[in-house]
């Protein structure tokens, strides 16, 4: 992906001196990847070396394994599992008058109210969920509304992805509710039956972008909700591919960040250090040309150009927006289990 804004010239000297080692007080447990050095230059610049990472598969795997003894200082996670998270009680609270970017932060990221109150999740890197499509075959009235997964028209040729929190997403959205953590059962059972509907329309569940980009790319599928990833990828490949986020009901925005966990070996003054250098705005590209958002809106719309935001799929956008934020542990369950219901034909 290319973008018309470039790292400063003292981040690529940054990027370009080796470090030698890595630093024993702070241990980031985290996805393979965030390791790199361009994601916390500031943090380098500052201690002369990186932080030592330790690496998981999925959320699931690093919970448990926490649960069993594992000691590191931070953990790099996404919304839908703080609740879980916090209520296990193996993290605690950040203290935001420490977090240099704090008030710098998306609002629709943070949220009013995240984990009762307190600063347990700092949300740090996002990206949107929308309607990809073939537009050789599908015109954009007919991805107007996310009413096009239920056109039998495209029946057998669309797609969602194999993820719970993605999936009720557009349920929501579809059945007119953008914040899921209010949802009455009545607006649950309303989007599950959304996904019934669209279930037998489908072909096949997605289960990461590069599947979705094979799918879309041999003219299998014409309709998937879909990562922004998804969108110059393919555009660089040069296959045909629209990005709608703008339907009627609107899209999806998905948030990871980074939880402070309790009774961490390191230095706890580190942990902060850490997380103002992954805000910070010489993240910004970095995070970018990897498909990501900067949770750090100022230097996010200081740095970053209208049409680089437009190409990455994470444009402003004035259409209703659900925010991936965390919810109760009872109401994630339920979904968990209802999708799994519709996945089997239930």
């Amino acid at each position: 992906m290319k973008f018309t804004t470039f790292l400063s010239a003292a981040s690529v000297v940054a990027l370009s001196t080796a470090v030698s080692a890595q630093d024993t007080d702070l241990l980031v447990f985290d996805y393979s990847g965030f390791e790199e050095e361009q994601h916390h230059t500031a943090y380098i610049a500052q201690h002369g070396q990186a932080p030592a990472f330790a690496f998981f598969g999925d959320e699931d795997e690093a919970f448990q394994k926490i649960r069993a003894g594992f000691q590191a200082d931070v953990a790099h996670i996404c919304a839908g599992s703080v609740t879980k998270w916090t209520d296990s009680g193996i993290i605690e609270p950040w203290d935001t008058s420490k977090i240099s970017y704090f008030d710098d932060l998306d609002g629709n990221l943070k949220g009013n109210d995240i984990a009762r109150g307190e600063a347990y999740f700092i949300p740090t890197d996002f990206g949107s969920t929308a309607v990809a499509y073939n537009p050789e075959e599908v015109t954009a009235d007919e991805v107007a509304s996310l009413d096009v997964f239920l056109n039998p028209k495209f029946a057998g040729r669309m797609t969602l992805p194999d993820n719970v929190d993605d999936a009720y997403a557009l349920a929501y959205l579809a059945t007119g509710v953008d914040d899921w953590s209010t949802a009455t059962d009545a607006q649950f059972d309303a989007a599950s039956d959304w996904l019934r509907q669209v279930h037998s329309n489908l072909r096949t569940y997605w289960t990461d972008a590069a599947e979705l980009a094979q799918l879309m790319a041999t003219g299998e599928i014409l309709v998937s909700w879909a990562w922004n990833e998804t969108y110059p990828t393919m555009l660089e490949e040069g296959r045909p591919i629209g990005f709608q986020r703008k339907a009627t009901e609107g899209s999806s925005l998905w948030l990871c960040g980074y939880v402070n966990l309790k009774d961490g070996p390191g230095v706890e003054d580190k942990a902060y250090d850490y997380l103002n250098s992954f805000l910070s705005p010489d993240n910004v590209i970095p995070l970018l040309n990897s498909g990501y958002g900067s949770a750090n809106k100022t230097a996010l719309n200081e740095l970053v150009g209208p049409e680089d935001l437009i190409i990455a799929g994470l444009e402003p956008i004035d259409v209703p927006l659900l925010a991936q934020q965390p919810m109760s542990n009872d109401a994630r369950e339920r979904q968990v289990e209802t999708f799994e219901l519709i996945k089997a034909g239930f």
